[in-house]
């Protein structure tokens, strides 16, 4: 709390925090043998943790005799992040607590043309739907909320909708900590600027127009670097991994060394647009020709089957019948598949993986799409670098986009720094 002296200079309350969300059980002699404080400086970080409701006590330690000791644990219920995941076709946007649990959440279809400000109108407007509790069953996008959704934040309200509204339920006190947001392109994380790739698509203030509109701080990056780095928490002995995602769009998350490798400008991973040979004359949607995406990515495949006379909805109906044994729709992902090998065999190569991880819609067809992908890599890319290769899908309990975005965004408000200056506000 303001004004408060700290009796320890190097370990913050923000420290404390952090050892407190990192262990399963925690007592004040615990945070003084950790961490070298004296009883006294100990006990003024935890007060000031249990006075912003960061953390909680209870009198369920394990005891040699007497009184058991308390017990500190974190407290996820303190407050809350917003997440959004917007994807080429379609979007999801959520209400976690600060252990990323999603505890409302929304979707609505993506119109062609990328990030748009009026994508980003339409999140915004959700994420108050939610923030807010209320659930309107009829509505088109299919708003749902949990009986634990409805918190406050310091935003204004810029509902478009007048339908009828249903008030699920308010719970005054939490508080929106940030926002985590990612977007199927490059971004400049500097700025927290989508960097779309084609006409028309140039440089959307993601970032600025969420912190504006909300006041907390956000973090925006792509869609495949955040679910690299999720893949990368849940296998952290693997430090070389390749997230790929191969949906309607078809990009790459990179971790190397255990460092997310981002590139000069923030474009790293965008293998979708790599040239590949024997294209065909088809503008891809970055304004260029003979793009990966062009014969692999899922709104091309929907293109080469319309142009055969069959009509297929969408990506999840192409799976649905790839799984079902249909030929052609199994003909057309293994193919997908090969020429996405033809790209990755390169990012082997030159960057050793030890696991790739399929993510996205195409990826539900993991057998013929894998069986496509490895059939290419194994012959283009070396013995050397191949020899322990894992190719595996995203597994079934992995973190979703929004997810993902919420692990992004919790990394920065409960870092140690930004503890400490929640605290002294």
């Amino acid at each position: 709390m303001t004004g408060r002296p700290m009796a320890t200079p190097g370990v913050s309350a923000g420290d404390v925090l952090g050892l407190i969300r990192g262990h399963a059980v925690v007592t004040r002699a615990d945070i003084r043998r950790l961490t070298g404080l004296s009883r006294t400086a100990v006990t003024l970080r935890v007060e000031q943790l249990l006075d912003r409701g960061l953390v909680a006590e209870r009198a369920d330690g394990g005891s040699t005799g007497g009184r058991p000791p308390t017990r500190l644990v974190f407290n996820p219920e303190s407050g809350v992040v917003l997440a959004a995941s917007i994807g080429a076709s379609r979007a999801q946007v959520a209400v976690c607590d600060l252990a990323g649990r999603v505890l409302a959440e929304s979707e609505f279809a993506v119109p062609p043309g990328g990030v748009t400000q009026a994508v980003l109108i339409q999140a915004a407007e959700q994420m108050d739907r939610l923030l807010t509790g209320e659930v309107d069953e009829t509505h088109p996008s299919g708003v749902r909320a949990s009986n634990d959704a409805v918190v406050r934040h310091g935003g204004s309200r810029g509902d478009g909708d007048d339908g009828p509204m249903t008030d699920v339920r308010r719970t005054p006190g939490r508080v929106v900590h940030g926002i985590g947001i990612c977007v199927p392109s490059a971004v400049d994380v500097a700025t927290g600027h989508s960097m779309g790739a084609g006409p028309g698509l140039g440089d959307v203030s993601v970032a600025e127009y969420f912190s504006e509109r909300f006041g907390v701080p956000v973090r925006v990056d792509s869609d495949v670097n955040a679910l690299a780095l999720a893949e990368h928490a849940r296998h952290p002995q693997v430090g070389d991994l390749l997230l790929l995602k191969a949906s309607t769009g078809i990009g790459a998350g990179i971790v190397a060394g255990g460092r997310l490798l981002r590139g000069a400008w923030g474009g790293a991973g965008e293998i979708g647009h790599i040239k590949v040979a024997d294209a065909p004359d088809r503008p891809c949607r970055c304004g260029d020709m003979h793009c990966l995406e062009t014969v692999a990515g899922g709104w091309a495949l929907l293109e080469q089957l319309a142009a055969q006379g069959k009509s297929i909805s969408g990506l999840p109906e192409l799976v649905d019948l790839a799984r079902a044994g249909e030929p052609e729709a199994t003909r057309v992902i293994r193919e997908a598949g090969r020429r996405i090998g033809e790209v990755v065999a390169g990012a082997v190569n030159l960057l050793n993986p030890a696991l790739i991880i399929v993510r996205g819609d195409l990826s539900h067809a993991f057998e013929p799409l894998a069986a496509g992908m490895r059939e290419v890599i194994y012959q283009r890319s070396s013995a050397l670098a191949t020899r322990s290769l894992r190719v595996e899908p995203g597994a079934a309990d992995a973190p979703s986009g929004v997810a993902a975005c919420a692990a992004m965004i919790l990394d920065q408000v409960l870092a140690p720094a930004a503890v400490n200056a929640l605290l002294d506000a």
